[in-house]
């Protein structure tokens, strides 16, 4: 299976004001797109050739001589999950069984809101903030820079992109600022539904 950069699943200035389609091409078309390509030459000619991405990810995970693959592999995932988690006139409240199991699983809307912020704004350095599912319930949990939940034993469902690339041109050292955003105005509840088992 070759290692592919997905289309994105909305118009590159569909998301403006709020992720600018200059952020778009740096992060979509040379950041994710780089790992693909690193991705794709690291693999060749090795047993995970014609892997899926994630058997690549998990068998490369733990493995400090595999740590290119790993970081490179997880990645292309990482970012290919991410676009979905956004689109344009998202954000607010979720509905159907999001809205169901975070009041379940935190209280309120409020309360995962805060701890999900909280996550995000406190991931030291590069990384990843998500909502995921793990024995039977939804958690917050942070990750450091291509760390991705799948090979902790979570299944992700929403994730917001804390490097700096991901938001630096639009907001600069506002990680905050974007990360309200993220919440208020892109967050794709109709994929996160589709991600709940």
């Amino acid at each position: 299976m070759a290692i592919t950069l997905p289309e994105l699943p909305f118009a590159k200035n569909s998301l403006e004001p709020y992720i600018s389609e200059r952020t778009l091409e740096f992060h979509y078309g040379k950041h994710h797109n780089a790992y693909v390509v690193n991705c794709s030459k690291l693999i060749e000619n090795t047993e995970l050739q014609n892997e899926p991405l994630e058997v690549i990810i998990k068998k490369s995970a733990g493995n400090a001589s595999m740590a290119g693959i790993f970081n490179n592999s997880a990645q292309v995932w990482n970012h290919s999950f991410y676009w979905n988690c956004i689109k344009p006139n998202g954000g607010g409240a979720p509905t159907g069984k999001a809205a169901e199991l975070i009041n379940k699983d935190f209280g309120s809307f409020e309360k995962f809101v805060e701890e999900f912020k909280n996550a995000a704004a406190t991931q030291f350095g590069s990384g990843w903030a998500w909502l995921v599912q793990k024995d039977g319930k939804l958690q917050i949990m942070k990750t450091p820079n291509a760390d991705t939940p799948m090979v902790h034993g979570a299944k992700a469902l929403l994730t917001i992109d804390v490097w700096e690339h991901a938001y630096y041109l639009d907001y600069q050292n506002r990680r905050p600022d974007y990360i309200t955003t993220f919440v208020e105005k892109l967050i794709n509840w109709d994929f996160v539904n589709s991600n709940i088992e």
